[in-house]
């Protein structure tokens, strides 16, 4: 075998091994499935998380919600500007001036009670295709994957 084969394989085996790779694939599938199911809220996947953080939790901080999500905060604010646009977010400041303040708005109520049953349909694709044992076994095993990395609670 010539060494260019070796390396060419060597990258396959790495690339079906790595985690990060195969989670992310999955991440893309399943976050186009949710786009697609969600289109007619007028909402992405990706922003149904930070509003349903925003409901349960109510007015929050930036930083509290970035906690709960395990995201960045300029990821989470770069997220955010397009639910400000539309007006289903309103981000005023907080007691520290620097400290801005999340809030679902009237509008974001409607959007997101108009996706709750989009997602159920996406969300029963997903389980069906998985089967709901493996399913809760996945959600059960990310969520620890979660809870056992520092990064994650940094």
């Amino acid at each position: 075998m010539t060494m260019a084969k070796r390396a060419e394989q060597q990258a396959w085996e790495i690339a079906d091994a790595c985690a990060c790779f195969n989670l992310r694939k999955a991440s893309r599938v399943v976050t186009r499935l949710y786009d697609e199911a969600l289109q007619p809220a007028g909402i992405l996947g990706t922003q149904l998380p930070l509003l349903f953080g925003l409901r349960a939790l109510g007015p929050v901080t930036v930083q509290v919600l970035a906690e709960m999500l395990v995201i960045d905060r300029t990821t989470l604010t770069r997220n955010l500007g397009p639910l400000e646009r539309d007006g289903l977010v309103c981000v005023e400041p907080g007691e520290d001036r620097r400290e801005r303040v999340l809030a679902l708005t009237a509008k974001g109520r409607r959007t997101l009670e108009r996706a709750v049953p989009l997602w159920k349909k996406a969300q029963s694709r997903i389980v069906r295709a998985l089967g709901r044992d493996r399913y809760a076994r996945l959600v059960k095993d990310l969520g620890e994957l979660v809870e056992s990395t520092p990064v994650a609670r940094q």
